[in-house]
């Protein structure tokens, strides 16, 4: 699909400029890291573990709901799923509010960069909000293109709809003997080939915003040698990473790629933060996380992240989830599936502790 190749090269893209963008010399009050925690030859091996435990617990995060389907239980179609589903984008929603903006709002108003104009307008806001509204741009143009491009048309129905319309075919067809089954099963294979193609698009762009925080966080503990900080950090990261992985494996498994595609993905999520911890060992000598450039494009990068979660988690997550036939059918279920977010939601916010 020519979504997925153009995902690929977006990644490449990444992983190229970001070692350029973050190489300069900062300020010596600024750049130099001191205290009795401060141990290159202690933290080296602390940071190999790092990528070692990240790598498998990663793996393990975005496989799980890829194997689901051997699980009656945890079938798309169950309420089981509904529910862990609501979880894991709970997890992605804490991730870019509580953890990818305020990194971002330090970094953005740090001491390192200059007043004006850092500390006189609120760039992590505006960032966020730019890229809230580019999300929405490519989510609905990409959605648009691809249901075109596949002949299902330009318009993909909320699964209400789907509800009512059907009914409205039903009626039409009870007085057509025999004529509503090809009819009926017209709007649904439409309906389903549309609502696929937006479930595709959900978990590109979903991956793609998780990728650039992923190697930002990976860089900024690979770059330093504060062994207090990394101990706490690994463990930290570790269920980031695993929980962050079953949201987007959830995406995956809807999206209903063949096996080369959804391992593409996996492989991509699982390797970009110990690609990170690697990148930062490399340039540790280097980069220098305090220096006014790197602060600047880190910042960006964790802002821009932000509002790309925070929409994909709000809208294209639990929005539609919450809004759909299935949860509005039922208050119990609604019940069970906002303790889920608020548990996935809350899990991660007491993370931003040591992470």
């Amino acid at each position: 699909m020519a979504a997925s190749s153009t995902l690929l090269r977006l990644i490449s893209i990444f992983f190229i400029l970001i070692p350029q963008v973050v190489l300069s010399v900062a300020p010596e009050k600024c750049s130099s890291e001191s205290g009795d925690c401060i141990n290159k030859s202690k933290a080296l091996p602390l940071k190999i573990i790092a990528i070692a435990a990240i790598l498998v617990t990663s793996m393990v995060g975005v496989c799980l709901p890829l194997v689901t389907r051997s699980v009656p239980a945890l079938s798309p179609d169950r309420n089981v799923f509904v529910i862990v589903k609501c979880f894991a984008a709970g997890i992605i929603l804490a991730t870019g509010f509580m953890h990818v903006l305020p990194d971002s709002f330090d970094m953005l108003t740090s001491g390192c960069l200059p007043e004006k104009p850092w500390h006189v307008f609120p760039f992590t806001g505006f960032v966020a909000m730019l890229s809230a509204i580019g999300t929405l741009m490519v989510d609905s143009m990409a959605t648009s293109v691809y249901s075109r491009k596949n002949g299902t048309g330009g318009v993909v129905l909320p699964e209400s709809t789907e509800v009512a319309q059907s009914a409205v075919e039903g009626d039409r067809d009870g007085g057509a003997r025999g004529g509503g089954g090809a009819s009926g099963g017209h709007f649904h294979g439409h309906h389903h080939g549309a609502q696929l193609l937006r479930y595709r698009v959900v978990a590109m762009v979903l991956e793609l915003g998780i990728i650039v925080h992923s190697v930002v966080i990976g860089l900024s503990m690979g770059a330093s040698n504060n062994t207090c900080t990394i101990k706490p950090l690994v463990a930290a990261l570790c269920f980031h990473q695993m929980f962050e992985g079953m949201g987007l494996g959830g995406c995956i498994l809807q999206a209903e790629y063949k096996l080369l595609k959804k391992a593409v993905m996996a492989f991509f999520f699982s390797v970009t933060t110990p690609f990170g911890v690697v990148l930062g060992i490399a340039l540790s000598n280097t980069y220098k996380e305090n220096s006014p450039t790197a602060l600047i494009t880190v910042g960006i990068l964790n802002a821009s992240s932000a509002g790309l979660l925070i929409y994909m988690a709000l809208v294209d997550l639990l929005s539609s989830d919450f809004m759909g036939p299935k949860l509005q059918g039922t208050i119990k279920l609604q019940i069970k599936s906002y303790a889920a977010v608020l548990l996935g939601a809350g899990g991660m916010s007491l993370l931003a502790v040591w992470a």
